[in-house]
C-alpha cells in the first residue's frame, strides 16, 4: 500500500495546469477514484502499520485537492480569456477620456455667449504685415508697442522705422477686425479668437505668447451705452447674476473714448481679498468706441457709422474663473494640471 501511495503522489506531482479539473476530481477524488480506494484499503491494515500509512495517506489527499484548486483556477483563466477573444456582446475595455485646456474651455465659453447676440466668429493669420496690426489702428509711428522690445519682427526692413510691409508676429487680433472691415460692408458684428505674441520676459504673471478675444460692432448710431450694456451681458453670464461691473477711463489708439472694464471679484464678492488686493475689483478687458481714423482707413465712412470694440486675454479669464494665477502653467501641458478639467469637457 505505502508503493500505491507514493506512485499516486507522483503521478499527482506531474500533472500539468493545463488538464481537466473534473476529469482530475472523477480519477483521483471521487468516491469512486483512486483515493478513496486506498482509504477503503486502509481500514483492513493492521494496528501497527495504520499510524505511519494513515499519515502518508493524508498527505496524499491535501496534494491532490490542492492540484485540483490549481486545475480550477487555471480553467477559470482560460475560459475567462477565450470568452474576451469570441464573447463580441461583451463591453468593451474602459477608455480613459482626455481633458481640454483650460484656455479651449473659456474660449469656448466666451464665444458661446457672444453668438448668442449675435457676434460671428472671424479668424485670420497669426504672422501679419504692419499695415494691419499697427498703421490702419492709428497707431503714430513712434509708437513703443512698435518697437522691437514688444513685437516679434520676421522681416523689417529698416531698424529706424517701421514700414507697413514689415512682417510680424500679430501682437493682437485687431488686426483680424482690420480685414473684417475692408471686407465687409456694415453691419459688422463679430469677434476675433486667437493666439497673439509679444516680446515679454515669461513669468507667472506674463508670457510671450498668450490668447485674446476681440470684438467689434458697427452700425448706424451706435453709442457707448450699447457697449456697456454687451459688456454687462457677458460679465454676468461669465461669472454669474450677482456679478456688478464699472468702466474707468484709459487709452487706446483705435478706441475714442476709450475704458478698462473690471468685475466685482467673484471671491470675495466685492468685499475685498487677496486676490483683488482689497479693492474689490478686478479688471477683465479694454474697451472703447471705434477712433474715426480706423474707420476712414478700414473704408468705412465714419460720419455714417460709428461702432464700438473691446478685447480680453483668455489666460486673464481662465485665471478669474479656475483661480490658477501663473500663466506659466497654461503651457507647460503638464498632464497633472490638465487632467483637473477632464470633468469640464
Amino acid at each position: 500500500m505505502l508503493d500505491k501511495i507514493s506512485k499516486l503522489r507522483e503521478e499527482i506531482s506531474v500533472i500539468t495546469p493545463g488538464s481537466d479539473p473534473e476529469e482530475f476530481r472523477l480519477k483521483y477524488l471521487s468516491k469512486k477514484g483512486l483515493i478513496s480506494a486506498l482509504f477503503d484499503e486502509f481500514r483492513d491494515l493492521p494496528p501497527d502499520r495504520k499510524r505511519e500509512t494513515g499519515n502518508l495517506l493524508n498527505l496524499l489527499k491535501e496534494e491532490a485537492l490542492s492540484k485540483l484548486a490549481v486545475l480550477k483556477e487555471s480553467a477559470m483563466n482560460k475560459t475567462v480569456q477565450k470568452s474576451l477573444k469570441e464573447d463580441y456582446t461583451r463591453p468593451g475595455y474602459p477608455l480613459f477620456y482626455g481633458s481640454r485646456h483650460p484656455v479651449t474651455l473659456v474660449k469656448n465659453e466666451i464665444i458661446d455667449i457672444f453668438s448668442r447676440i449675435g457676434f460671428t466668429i472671424s479668424e485670420g493669420p497669426e504672422i501679419e504685415d504692419d499695415d494691419h496690426v499697427f498703421t490702419k489702428l492709428n497707431f503714430a509711428p513712434e509708437h513703443p508697442a512698435r518697437d522691437m522690445q514688444d513685437t516679434f519682427y520676421i522681416s523689417r526692413l529698416s531698424e529706424e522705422e517701421s514700414k507697413p510691409d514689415d512682417i510680424l508676429l500679430r501682437t493682437h487680433t485687431s488686426s483680424v477686425q482690420v480685414r473684417v472691415m475692408q471686407s465687409t460692408p456694415p453691419p459688422i458684428r463679430t469677434i476675433s479668437p486667437g493666439r497673439v505674441f509679444r516680446n515679454e520676459a515669461v513669468s507667472a504673471r506674463a508670457h510671450c505668447i498668450f490668447h485674446q478675444v476681440e470684438g467689434l460692432y458697427i452700425d448706424r448710431n451706435v453709442s457707448f451705452a450699447d457697449l456697456r450694456q454687451t459688456l454687462f451681458y457677458f460679465a454676468v453670464e461669465m461669472y454669474g447674476r450677482n456679478t456688478r461691473i464699472r468702466l474707468r477711463p484709459s487709452y487706446f489708439p483705435f478706441t475714442e473714448p476709450s475704458g478698462e472694464m473690471d468685475v466685482s471679484c467673484r471671491i470675495c464678492g466685492g468685499r475685498g481679498c487677496n486676490v483683488c488686493k482689497y479693492t474689490g475689483w478686478l479688471e477683465i478687458l479694454g474697451c472703447g468706441m471705434v477712433h474715426p481714423n480706423v474707420l476712414e482707413n478700414c473704408g468705412i465712412d465714419s460720419k455714417k457709422y460709428s461702432g464700438f470694440a473691446f478685447g480680453m486675454g483668455i489666460e486673464r479669464q481662465a485665471m478669474l474663473k479656475y483661480q490658477v494665477n501663473d500663466l506659466r502653467l497654461y503651457f507647460e501641458n503638464d498632464v497633472r494640471f490638465l487632467e483637473q478639467f477632464s470633468a469640464a469637457i
